[in-house]
């Protein structure tokens, strides 16, 4: 079997299991999010925290819940980093220094992942498994409390109310991540990833040296990591260490994980909404920038440009054998289109145009389909944003499921869709002003400038992946890229929040003959187009100078 076809199948083997998963969790997401019925352990988490979850929230209230449980978090994980040396199971591994201690939390917190140290090397059981893996469900929980929220505002009229921040937190968890995780895990074990707590031992003598492997609760932690589109890998290699992802199987599962709740949310969206047709446009959208992206990255990666290529059926630089370029490919995609930032090559080594493709999935916002919640609530201002354009052009008031797109409206799209670009490139044009950022590259030139624009992008997009050859363990790095994934988290969400509750308090518009159809293909190809060609403006000139550079002069 040629790789080309090889990576074709795999792609028609994830899309049939994504269409087999989109009903039944779609669905069932819904279910979960307009349940007035509580669990008894989610009980028994109400009265630990002290929370009613029976009382509706505005947006303020709601946003106080998501910024408050957050910033907690963030301390928690901290304090959890500095005083490691002194925990049970740290297998010997010193506390952190503060500036990765707080780089790495807020890292977590805000669904980055972004990670500037070796996991193996620096992190023992505790901090791993009861640090970073519980911020990799609660994080994702938030993501998805946020979007529900939104999805609030539309639905209802007439109310500020979005529901209940800390029900929304624990149904999130309990009753949607819990239960895939354990699962997810059984079927990465039985792949070959490893689970245990065992500490570090020897497993080779080489010239010069010996090998050393530390075990740990990997499956269940790579599990959260896919699905919650987290990202953190539990060793420095990520998702092209053996333990966490042995296998082709393997690996195709973990990017169905990464993809099945971001898509699945559009169904959720267009249940609560009550029409599923404006959630299966929301699911076109997402669905065609994708594949879009997926035939760009596989041409990129598959073409042969002289003997060294063709022996290797395309670029195998920086990529397993046994996931090949489709795998890879398939892989990157899916990672860099969502917050996920996990990884199973270096993005690096790929192509001029393959990294440059990586990057430019980050830059769309990651809303095809989009991290954990996330993704959902950046495609629905998107659609905002494309409803406006809309309105411009016919001379009409522009609405968007019954409800009018004012200037309150289109403030808070705007402020939503400009924070992330002005966190990228305001850091990353500090970091070539400043001579102390600069001695972090590798290389020089065009890629090098790709290295720290890949950086911010990554941070401030929370997606948490990394382009390689950059030490990001400096003050700097580990400060800024640490305040990019905080801004590039939680103010976006301010903005999310505001418009959730001036849309909830609107009265319905009827539909008219002049109503725009934002359940039609028309509106999917608008969606796409605006999307594409509001990134190209805002990023076109930094990728310029990166990875086109790059990728036309080779």
């Amino acid at each position: 079997m040629s790789p080309v076809l090889a990576g074709v199948l795999q792609l028609l083997a994830l899309i049939v299991a994504l269409g087999l998963s989109y009903r039944p969790l779609g669905d069932h997401m819904a279910k979960v999010y307009s349940s007035e019925k509580h669990l008894r352990p989610e009980k028994w988490i109400y009265q630990a925290i002290g929370a009613n979850p029976s009382v509706e929230m505005r947006w303020p209230a709601y946003l106080r819940g998501v910024l408050a449980f957050s910033a907690v978090s963030v301390l928690f994980l901290y304090l959890l980093q500095r005083v490691q040396g002194s925990l049970p199971g740290s297998l010997g591994f010193v506390s952190i220094d503060p500036d990765q201690a707080f780089n790495t939390a807020a890292s977590f917190v805000a669904n980055t992942n972004w990670q500037s140290y070796y996991g193996e090397q620096a992190m023992g059981h505790v901090v791993q498994t009861g640090g970073l893996a519980v911020q990799n469900f609660v994080s994702a929980a938030v993501g998805i409390a946020v979007a529900v929220a939104l999805v609030r505002g539309f639905a209802r009229s007439r109310t500020g109310e979005l529901g209940n921040f800390w029900a929304d937190l624990v149904r999130g968890t309990v009753r949607i991540l819990l239960p895939i995780s354990v699962i997810g895990a059984l079927v990465l074990v039985a792949c070959g990833a490893i689970q245990n707590f065992s500490g570090i031992h020897e497993v080779g003598q080489f010239t010069g040296g010996s090998q050393q492997w530390n075990g740990g609760a990997v499956a269940s932690q790579e599990v959260i990591k896919e699905l919650g589109t987290n990202g953190g890998g539990y060793f420095n290699a990520n998702s092209s260490h053996p333990f966490e992802n042995p296998n082709g199987l393997s690996n195709l599962f973990e990017i169905y994980l990464i993809l099945v709740i971001p898509f699945a949310l559009t169904r959720t969206f267009g249940r609560m909404v009550g029409s599923l047709r404006q959630g299966y446009a929301i699911l076109g959208t997402m669905a065609a920038i994708w594949v879009g992206f997926t035939a760009l990255m596989m041409w990129a990666e598959f073409a042969h440009n002289g003997p060294a290529f063709d022996l290797a059926g395309g670029a195998m630089e920086g990529k397993e054998t046994r996931f090949g370029i489709g795998g890879s490919s398939l892989f990157a995609v899916a990672t860099t289109l969502t917050s996920t930032g996990a990884v199973n090559s270096f993005h690096s080594s790929y192509t001029g145009f393959g990294g440059g493709i990586t990057m430019l999935g980050m830059q769309l916002g990651e809303i095809a389909p989009g991290g954990v919640g996330s993704g959902l609530y950046g495609m629905l201002i998107m659609a905002i944003i494309a409803v406006f354009i809309a309105g411009l052009m016919v001379g009409r008031t522009p609405e968007y499921l019954g409800k009018k797109i004012g200037t309150r409206e289109i403030k808070f799209a705007a402020l939503y869709i400009l924070i992330t670009p002005a966190l990228v490139l305001c850091f990353t044009a500090a970091s070539f002003v400043l001579d102390t950022p600069q001695h972090s590259m590798t290389n020089s030139g065009a890629h090098g400038f790709s290295e720290i624009l890949y950086a911010y992008t990554s941070g401030a997009n929370n997606n948490g992946s990394a382009f390689a050859g950059l030490n990001a363990d400096t003050q700097w790095f580990n400060t800024t890229i640490g305040i990019a994934m905080l801004l590039g988290r939680f103010l976006p969400m301010v903005f999310v929040l505001a418009l959730a509750g001036s849309l909830a308090e609107q009265t319905p518009v009827p539909e008219t003959a002049g109503t725009l159809r934002t359940e039609k293909p028309l509106f999917t190809g608008l969606l796409v187009g605006t999307i594409l060609i509001i990134t190209g403006l805002t990023y076109f000139p930094a990728l310029a100078l990166g990875p086109l550079a790059e990728g036309l002069a080779a």
